[in-house]
């Protein structure tokens, strides 16, 4: 990597590179919300991205496998800004350049990430957590709810519905079962309005019942958003999958629905087993 960066145009000027960085939304009028061409990301020597290149369509729910150290962790640090790609293109949309922005930058633009261990507020209530979550003002928000509007408040009743939450509003976060913990999250995610969301084994540590409960509100956020779900779960992956995508080695080593994955046998052999 070099050692100097080129500063990042965040202004939506179509001058110069700025036009390939930020501008008014994501422009999905050619192609897909994610586009990653022949990535590389090198640790010491240690390829743990070796030019992948994958697409993830605007609202679809792309569910991504395979063994550990296969990549998949470092894929999601890529897009998100926390790995610079030594090579290679990341685009969200058609004109944002994922390798030229910040981890605040991107999450701004519309990619909110959940990692596997829940972080919410523990002693504030679900409604709080929410309100936190929202795109405002965090230093005034301890007064905030008293000002928030009938769409503010119309969107955190929604969202409470939508993780099957609506029920628990006033209850302590610290409280919430491992399941009611991870929605949440999701949910605080979904204020914020993104436009992909990265999820990051969602259902490790869940009962069935939750696990099953996962499964419909994943299938209900696809085609508004786009999702893409890592998870070793397979049959959780095989509830929610439309399109599969095998990584192995930092590369795609398949891609296609749960059936034809499921029968590969370069998959069987390095991930699923006989």
């Amino acid at each position: 990597m070099s050692g100097a960066e080129e500063p990042v145009n965040v202004s939506g000027d179509v001058s110069g590179f700025g036009r390939h960085v930020m501008g008014e939304g994501v422009d999905l009028s050619h192609g897909p919300i994610l586009y990653m061409d022949d990535i590389t990301v090198s640790f010491d020597g240690f390829r743990a991205l070796n030019k992948l290149t994958l697409t993830v369509e605007a609202g679809e729910l792309r569910c991504v496998i395979g063994p550990n150290g296969a990549g998949k962790t470092t894929m999601m640090d890529v897009i998100t800004g926390k790995t610079r790609p030594d090579e290679g293109t990341a685009f969200f949309g058609q004109t944002i350049d994922l390798t030229r922005l910040t981890e605040p930058q991107i999450a701004h633009q519309g990619i909110g990430r959940k990692f596997q261990k829940p972080t919410v507020f523990e002693n504030h209530s679900v409604f709080e957590n929410l309100e936190l979550a929202m795109k405002t003002d965090k230093t005034v928000w301890a007064s905030v709810r008293a000002k928030l509007s009938r769409e503010q408040l119309d969107r955190i009743a929604d969202t409470l519905q939508l993780i099957k939450l609506n029920g628990e509003a006033d209850r302590q976060a610290g409280l919430l079962s491992h399941g009611q913990k991870q929605w949440l999250e999701i949910g605080m995610l979904l204020m914020q309005e993104p436009r992909l969301l990265l999820l990051d084994e969602p259902v490790a540590g869940m009962t069935d019942e939750e696990t099953e409960r996962t499964a419909e509100l994943f299938k209900s956020l696809a085609g508004e958003r786009s999702v893409v779900v890592v998870e070793h779960d397979m049959e959780f992956i095989e509830s929610i999958a439309n399109i599969v995508t095998v990584l192995h080695e930092g590369s795609v080593l398949a891609e296609g629905t749960m059936d034809v994955v499921q029968n590969d046998e370069r998959v069987i052999e390095v991930y699923l087993g006989r």
